[in-house]
């Protein structure tokens, strides 16, 4: 190899490329890869001051990206008492009786629908075990949140609004609120009374999430938002004292309503960046989640739900997406139902062929007749397999019985999109889902719930959803996602080969190694 040595050699390995090379040694020098050879060629590889990491026979493989995820959002998301393992009204009402208090104040986070056992989610279900705190339990989904009396009364919410955007304050008949706050706008008027998180706390938690997801293999993630007008300055403030554990490419929101000043102001966003953090694309909803009522649908849900978009006036959507695309920048659009999802692929076939790269989040149910699309339009499917585990297999689940047995049967079709050509990246949209990169790869190789095992990845088509294909999602195949010299030296080594080794010993392997930018991360 000519020139410098290496900083760093790394041997005794099965480096997949992500396919399996037959190499077992890779050289990093400065943050990127400069060699891929054997054991016998890193002894030429090496200086004076190399490095060399004996990895045991491990499987390295190109480092692992969450394509959807939101790690310094999701703090503020999932803070206070986590409800996630609650399943049912009993339960539920047990844990917030002897739940911490915060300034008064009761929050709960990760609350499964499933818990309300059909019934309709109303704040007296839970009033009487409050002792009169204020209490706002956010729903697993994100988009839907559950307030108590004394906290609608601080937030001056006491009965119905307009919104610029799909929300809705849910009201009895008699229009006085019933807690159920639905979508952003709506639950976005709770936050000036909720109790703040300290700086210092942000930033703590921040960093500890980052090490932990390092941990499980992650070297990357596709943030789905910019978690705060100050988070630049968060990330940059982290990074005055070290290095991030994970590279991040944060997307921030445009919202309906957006004006063309607000446009141009997204466009200058994207010059913000850090060493291992850049402001990268604009993230957009075009729905919201079947078990709200407020995924766009082509025919409404039971309830007779489902036929509104989250832009009003989904032309606007359109016309907003192409600013951004003439600008050069690619878009992230939030669609899960069928209606949405169709919309959002009519819209890149109007922009024709070339510029920069748009992708489609989460993708829940997708009929037959546009599964080809995407690949015909260079449209990336990103979907997330562990949102399968709140669904069940015999539809009784909130979300199958909304949708109906036909539709709640193409659920998630990973193997279908992949089949028909499409680029497919996973992640985990934590905090929706555990961040854990291994139980992203295992549910994608046996999905649970309502999707059907017919839709489950290869374990090669599982790991090139979170190497190579969230790299094109990301636009940076040219960068990093593989193992090959001049990339970046993003790479994660497993006990087992997570192509080969069944599911359930994937979630559970022990992760040898983790490498972001030449930099180990973490160490097993």
């Amino acid at each position: 190899m000519p020139g410098t040595a290496p900083g760093l050699v790394l041997v005794n390995a099965r480096v997949r490329t992500p396919e399996l090379s037959g190499h077992t040694a890779v050289a990093v020098h400065d943050g990127l890869i400069t060699a891929v050879g054997d054991d016998a060629d890193a002894r030429d590889w090496r200086g004076p001051g190399t490095e060399t990491i004996d990895l045991g026979g491990a499987t390295l493989t190109p480092g692992l990206t969450d394509a959807h995820s939101h790690p310094v959002w999701g703090l503020e998301m999932f803070t206070g008492t986590d409800l996630s393992a609650v399943r049912d009204l009993d339960e539920l009402r047990s844990v917030l009786a002897s739940a911490e208090r915060r300034d008064g104040w009761i929050i709960g986070a990760a609350l499964d629908h499933n818990v309300f056992g059909g019934r309709p989610i109303h704040r007296a279900l839970v009033e009487d075990v409050l002792g009169g705190a204020p209490a706002f339990l956010r729903l697993y989904d994100g988009h839907s949140a559950l307030a108590s009396e004394a906290a609608l009364k601080a937030a001056g919410i006491d009965g119905p609004r307009a919104f610029a955007q799909r929300s809705e304050i849910v009201c009895d008949a008699d229009g006085r609120p019933t807690g159920h706050l639905i979508e952003h706008a709506a639950m976005d008027l709770m936050t000036p009374v909720l109790p703040a998180q300290p700086y210092a706390e942000r930033r703590d938690r921040l960093v500890g999430l980052l090490t932990s997801m390092a941990a499980t293999g992650l070297t990357g993630a596709h943030v789905m938002d910019l978690g705060g007008h100050d988070v630049p300055g968060l990330l940059t403030a982290v990074e005055a004292d070290g290095d991030l554990p994970l590279r991040l490419r944060l997307a921030p929101w445009c919202m309906p309503g957006a004006t063309a000043d607000d446009l141009e102001a997204l466009v200058r966003l994207q010059e913000r960046a850090g060493r291992l953090w850049r402001v990268g694309g604009v993230k957009f909803f075009m729905d919201g989640t079947v078990e709200g009522g407020t995924a766009w649908l082509e025919h409404a849900d039971c309830h007779g739900q489902g036929t509104d978009a989250f832009w009003p006036d989904p032309a606007a959507y359109s016309s907003a997406v192409r600013h951004l695309h003439e600008a050069g920048i690619g878009t992230a659009t939030h669609a899960i139902g069928d209606a949405a999802v169709r919309h959002v692929l009519d819209t890149v076939e109007v922009l024709g062929a070339g510029g920069p790269r748009h992708r489609i989040e989460h993708i829940e149910t997708v009929p037959d007749d546009q599964l080809g699309r995407f690949a015909a339009l260079g449209v990336v499917a990103s979907m997330q397999p562990p949102h399968t585990a709140y669904t069940r297999a015999d539809h009784t689940d909130e979300w199958s019985k909304r949708l109906g047995d036909v539709r709640a049967d193409r659920a998630w079709r990973c193997r279908d999109l992949r089949e028909a050509g499409a680029h497919l990246a996973l992640g985990s949209d934590w905090p929706i889902a555990h961040y854990d990169a291994r139980q992203v790869l295992a549910t994608a190789q046996a999905p649970r719930g309502a999707a059907s095992a017919r839709h489950g990845l290869t374990g090669l088509m599982a790991l090139e959803g979170l190497t190579t294909h969230a790299a094109v999602a990301a636009g940076e195949e040219r960068l990093g996602g593989r193992i090959a010299p001049g990339l970046r030296a993003d790479l994660t080594a497993f006990a087992v080969d997570p192509v080969e080794a069944p599911a359930d010993e994937t979630e559970q392997a022990p992760i040898r190694l983790t490498m972001t930018g030449g930099r180990v991360t973490h160490r097993g």
